[in-house]
């Protein structure tokens, strides 16, 4: 497993989808709320943050009624005034770690971010400590019955993306950052609904990691996805096919 990216690599854990779905719809509301606050308004057609968040939705199975109780929620006067944070560090074995966050208070958002690193092993830096060694780009990814690899492959390339990675579970298409709007509609047209839509953060490099600091590593993992505050995590482990199989058992 190289990498951790929020919602994805969760071979580790067990028994905890039910929450796991309920903590996603909420982050997807959460995402949703704040796009049309900041993002230009309640239009998905006028707002391309809103558009993406609402496919994203979509494409996790969110309900119709919670998509729109979130729209609402970001048009009407008052509410929760969220503010977007960016946390970075190292956990166990130099793995650089990316936290972003959406949250309502600063103080309490950066105490426990800082006391999971601290818990498990990390620590927690300045902005831009790690950020440097990761790319911002975009990611569509693609249930598999979208189609075989070939089809995908040649609609990612009429789209304009730059990469594609074909699995058993899913395609994985990235791009670059500032295209990832054009990409995804025209990635739509030929494909249908995106599983998700993300701008994310990749690793430039991997860094490899032992069983014992990938133990460690998972419950600084685990405690920042636990965190109601935290959207999304992205890191740069590298933990061989073995060490995983161990884990996982």
């Amino acid at each position: 497993m190289a990498g951790h990216s929020k919602f994805k690599n969760i071979m580790h854990r067990k028994g905890r989808q039910d929450a796991a779905r309920s903590k996603l719809f909420s982050r997807l509301s959460k995402e949703i709320t704040v796009a049309v606050k900041t993002g230009g308004g309640p239009d998905p057609d006028m707002n391309p943050r809103l558009r993406l968040a609402v496919q994203n939705a979509k494409g996790q199975s969110m309900p119709k009624d919670n998509i729109e109780r979130a729209i609402n929620k970001g048009s009407g006067a008052g509410g929760d005034d969220y503010q977007e944070m960016r946390y970075e560090g190292y956990g166990p074995g130099g793995v650089a770690i990316i936290v972003e966050a959406l949250t309502d208070n600063l103080n309490r958002s950066a105490s426990n971010i800082r006391a999971a690193f601290s818990k498990n092993g990390g620590s927690l830096g300045e902005t831009g400590s790690v950020s440097f060694m990761f790319d911002r780009v975009g990611e569509i990814v693609y249930k598999p019955d979208a189609g075989d690899a070939d089809t995908v492959m040649e609609a990612a390339i009429e789209a304009g993306a730059e990469d594609v990675e074909s699995g058993e579970d899913r395609h994985t298409i990235t791009c670059a950052f500032e295209d990832i709007g054009a990409v995804s509609t025209t990635l739509a047209d030929k494909l249908g609904e995106a599983e998700s839509v993300n701008v994310i953060w990749k690793p430039q490099n991997l860094t490899p990691i032992d069983e014992d600091r990938a133990q460690t590593l998972f419950k600084l993992l685990d405690a920042l996805d636990e965190d109601d505050d935290v959207q999304n995590v992205y890191s740069n482990e590298d933990i061989s096919e073995e060490v995983m199989e161990r884990l996982s058992a």
